[in-house]
Formats: structure tokens, C-alpha cells, sequence
């Protein structure tokens, strides 16, 4: 009777409704975080969620291979939460284990036209005057005194912003492989007024390259067989960001105690022009904790503070150990990228990794923020299969 019930389609149709139902309840959390709502009961949604995946890839059918692999996976997410209090990674790696088997392109679409519809309310509910202001008149500490930034119900310019980036970046993947010129087009005057409204500078940057790139991509489609492009990326992220965030630690260190990593002359003007970002690393948070003689191979249960630097912020909330398995996945969704030739992915992965250079929007407890995390579920699980299978046809030829 049991094994009636549980047939691979019913087992395929429960998981994926209980992965939906987590990734909509994150995606609602998201969008309550992003407005001007209060809301204090983030951490039983988080359980929800937790326990929701846990159910799904539960029930999801599993080689035994496969349930080892990532029941080591799991083991280490549950030693990084012993070691720093935070359920994170724990929540992170359930959330891409119970992705494994889900229509990718809907899962996308779906979580694009929540996104679409959410944030378009927050923006109206602004301009009506029911909630969050339309725009902020202060001095952002750029050395032009006060400014006037739209913010239409986010809380600052540049959260709005991001969340223009991020609607921007899932439109690449879902339809920017087919997309004409005139929509191109639209998406450029929506990228160029955003940027104008925000005037976020790391958020503008990355945009407009990330478009720039979108474009070429779409003029030469020849680009996603190239395997140079994919090992340039790899080489972008995880690597140059890792140094990045390894030399700004150091830096930081440096310049407050005489030790870590010498300090050039254009240190002060990079910081300044960085808002004091990578002095932030120093006295932004308790014990200094940011800076790169702090850093620990699995974060203990003080790291709990914020600052901008992503990159950064990965070493300091988790540890290396932890953001090194992190990069590890960079590399192998890249390498999955590569064998689809989806260079849209890979173009997602190489933005948002440098984006997080500057800014810490994707370093976040919220999974709903991280929509690419979809793609990273897919693609790891391919991956999976492919080595396994590998090692099973390795062991029937050498049986044979």
C-alpha cells in the first residue's frame, strides 16, 4: 500500500510542493524585510522553512550515494552552527539539497513574478502615503552634503537599488537569451533611471557592467561555448574576490595596529571613497572582528556584527573553513555552467560576486534575497549525479 503511495511521481510532487511552499514563505519574509513593516517573528519562519526542506528532500528519491553525500554535507553545516549559533548554512545547504530536482526555469519564473509584484506594492504603498517614504533628504557621507535619494518604500537608496539588480539579473537568465533590441533597450532605461534615482556608485558600476555583458552575450551566443569565458569567470570569482577580501582585511589591520598587510599610499582615497568600508573592518564591529588576524576556521558565537564587504563579512560570520566549501561550490556551479553553456548563470554568479566585493546584500540570513540559490540547488545536483555515475561505470569497468 505504502510503496503504491510513494511512486517516484508522487514522491517528486510532494517534495517539490513542500520546497515551493518553503521558497514562498522565504520569499514573503523577504519582501516584509525589505519594506517598512515590523515584524518579529523571523525566526519561527526560518524553522518553518528549515522544516520544510528538511520533509523535501526527505521524501525526494535518493540514491544511497547521494543521501551520504549530502548527509556529510549536512553534518558539516551542523558543526559550523555549534561552532558560530548561526543555523545559516545548515538552513542554506537543506534549502539547495531540496532544489536538487525542481523545474529550474519555473522555479525562476515563479520567484521573478513574486519579486515583481511584491516590490511594485511596497513602491505604490510609498507614493499613496500608507507606508515607507518616496525619498530621503540627508548627507550619505560622500563628501557633497545633503542629498535627495529615491527610496519609494525600501528604507535607503541603495536597498532599493539592489532590488532592481536582482529583478535585472533574474530577467537575464529567465529571458535574456531571446530577447530583442527594443527590450533590451527598456531594460537599459530602467538600469539607467534606477541608478539616477538611487545614485548607489557600487550599484550603478556593477549594473551597468552587468548589462553591458548581458548585451554582448545576446549579440555573440558563440560566448557560452567558449570555455575561456567560464574559467575567466572562475578566475574572477571565487578567486580575485577571495584576494580582495583577504587584502582589505589585511589593510584594515594594518592601519589601525601597524601589523597584517602594509597599507599602500592610496589606501585613505580607496577607504574614503568606499564610505570607510574597510575601516569599518576594524572599529565597525566588537573586538575588531573583521579585520584579517581575526578571521577563524569556523567563526565562534560572537561574530554577530554588520558591516558592508561581503567577501568579508563570509570569513567573519562563518569562518574559512566554511566560506572555502562556499567557493568550492562557486567553482563547481561555474563548471556546470559550462557544461550546460549557460553563460547567463555563469554571468549572474561573476555580478553578484562582485558586487558582494562592496556591498554584504547576499551575505544575509534571508534565502528569499538569494534567488540564485535555485540555480546553485540545480546545478550542484547535476553535478552529483555526473560524479556518481562516473564512479559507478569506474567500478563496473573494473568488475568487468
Amino acid at each position: 500500500m505504502l510503496k503504491n503511495i510513494l511512486t517516484d511521481d508522487n514522491r517528486k510532487k510532494v517534495s517539490g510542493l513542500l520546497f515551493y511552499v518553503a521558497l514562498t514563505l522565504e520569499l514573503v519574509l523577504m519582501l516584509v524585510e525589505k519594506s517598512e513593516i515590523s515584524f518579529s517573528y523571523e525566526s519561527y519562519v526560518f524553522r518553518a522553512t528549515f522544516l520544510l526542506t528538511l520533509l523535501a528532500f526527505a521524501i525526494m528519491k535518493s540514491s544511497r550515494k547521494e543521501t551520504l553525500v549530502i548527509a556529510l554535507f549536512l553534518v558539516f553545516a551542523f558543526i559550523c552552527y555549534e561552532t558560530s549559533g548561526k543555523n545559516d548554512i545548515l538552513r542554506l545547504f537543506l534549502f539547495l539539497a531540496a532544489a536538487r530536482d525542481i523545474d529550474l526555469k519555473k522555479a525562476m519564473k515563479y520567484t521573478f513574478y513574486v519579486c515583481l509584484t511584491g516590490f511594485i506594492l511596497i513602491g505604490l504603498l510609498s507614493v499613496i502615503g500608507v507606508m515607507g517614504d518616496v525619498a530621503l533628504v540627508a548627507d550619505y557621507g560622500r563628501a557633497v552634503g545633503e542629498e535627495t535619494r529615491y527610496v519609494f518604500g525600501f528604507g535607503h537608496p541603495n536597498t532599493l537599488l539592489g532590488c532592481v539588480y536582482a529583478m535585472i539579473l533574474m530577467w537575464i537568465w529567465i529571458y535574456g537569451r531571446k530577447a530583442s533590441a527594443l527590450v533590451y533597450g527598456s531594460v537599459i532605461v530602467i538600469s539607467a533611471i534606477a541608478s539616477y534615482i538611487t545614485r548607489s556608485r557600487t550599484g550603478v558600476a556593477v549594473l551597468a557592467m552587468t548589462v553591458a555583458l548581458a548585451v554582448v552575450l545576446r549579440i555573440f551566443p558563440k560566448i557560452s561555448e567558449m570555455k575561456l569565458y567560464y574559467v575567466l569567470v572562475m578566475l574572477v570569482t571565487p578567486v580575485l574576490c577571495i584576494v580582495s577580501a583577504v587584502i582589505m582585511a589585511g589593510w584594515s589591520q594594518h592601519a589601525y595596529t601597524s601589523t597584517g598587510i602594509p597599507t599602500p599610499s592610496f589606501f585613505w582615497p580607496i577607504d574614503h571613497g568606499l564610505n570607510n568600508r574597510i575601516s569599518n573592518l576594524y572599529y565597525g564591529v566588537a573586538d575588531h572582528g573583521g579585520i584579517l588576524s581575526s578571521w577563524k576556521l569556523f567563526a565562534g558565537r560572537d561574530t554577530d556584527g554588520y558591516f558592508d564587504l561581503g567577501w568579508v563579512r563570509l570569513f567573519y560570520w562563518y569562518g574559512i573553513i566554511p566560506t572555502a566549501v562556499i567557493a568550492a561550490f562557486v567553482i563547481i556551479v561555474l563548471y556546470v555552467c559550462m557544461k550546460k553553456k549557460d553563460a547567463q548563470a555563469a554571468l549572474i554568479i561573476l555580478s553578484l560576486s562582485i558586487y558582494t566585493v562592496i556591498e554584504a546584500t547576499f551575505v544575509t540570513r534571508y534565502l528569499g534575497r538569494d534567488f540564485f540559490l535555485l540555480i546553485v540547488g540545480v546545478y550542484l545536483g547535476c553535478f552529483l549525479k555526473e560524479i556518481l555515475s562516473k564512479s559507478e561505470d569506474v567500478k563496473r569497468e573494473t568488475n568487468g
